[in-house]
């Protein structure tokens, strides 16, 4: 199962879009994804999932065409919730030193900021078993978001939940791949298939993100 973080976002004024609507692949974001589609091109992929986030559902379109597959919606494998939504990353002393964001700072374990590291776990889980059993012997495409991937991970690696989100590895269309051995976790690995495509925002015409209308999109995290 290749769980794929969704390609780059188009975000010039550098917030932090989460579960915010709106939020469209940049152009570039859009080469990675189909890139990432060619790279998988002869895989024995049978199912695919998506987060109902727009930039989950762009990057998992050209996968669908090249698979002949339907995009099946699971917002178990959606980005985090995060109550700094909207804020400009990364984060200034200033933002930090309110005091209305002092109780949302005070326990980076749970993260008192969010979604518990925990609960992501948890559904992450239960959607990755789900596709274990659909993809039944095959291989499957989850397209996911940062956090959450980085999560199941590590929960599966056992490994404590709690990092530090600078030393993650998970790329813009990166691809982290489970094992599952007799529907038995067996081992993951990590690849960047188009790590040549520089991860840019589109020339500045319009900074506001661009709409699609679908109320499912204010229901994922992280970048």
């Amino acid at each position: 199962m290749h769980l794929l973080r969704h390609g780059k976002v188009h975000n010039p004024t550098e917030v932090l879009y989460g579960r915010l609507p709106g939020f469209r692949l940049a152009a570039s974001g859009q080469a990675m994804a189909a890139g990432v589609a060619a790279a998988l091109a002869g895989s024995d992929i049978t199912h695919l999932v998506a987060s109902s986030l727009q930039r989950a559902r762009e990057t998992a379109a050209p996968l669908a065409k090249e698979f002949g597959v339907a995009v099946v919606t699971d917002d178990r494998v959606i980005e985090a919730e995060n109550a700094f939504e909207g804020v400009r990353v990364p984060f200034t002393a200033e933002t930090l030193s309110r005091p209305e964001n002092w109780a949302k700072l005070r326990n980076p374990l749970r993260p008192s900021w969010g979604e518990p590291y925990l609960d992501i776990a948890r559904r992450m889980l239960g959607a990755v078993y789900s596709v274990v059993q659909a993809a039944d012997g095959h291989e499957a495409v989850v397209v996911s978001h940062q956090l959450p991937i980085v999560t199941i991970r590590r929960f599966l690696d056992g490994q404590r939940l709690w990092h530090d989100p600078r030393t993650r590895r998970c790329s813009v269309a990166s691809l982290t791949s489970l094992t599952f051995t007799d529907g038995v976790y067996s081992g993951s690995r990590y690849s960047e298939p188009v790590s040549h495509i520089a991860a840019v925002n589109d020339p500045d015409i319009d900074t506001a993100p661009a709409d699609s209308g679908s109320p499912s999109d204010a229901a994922g995290g992280q970048q």
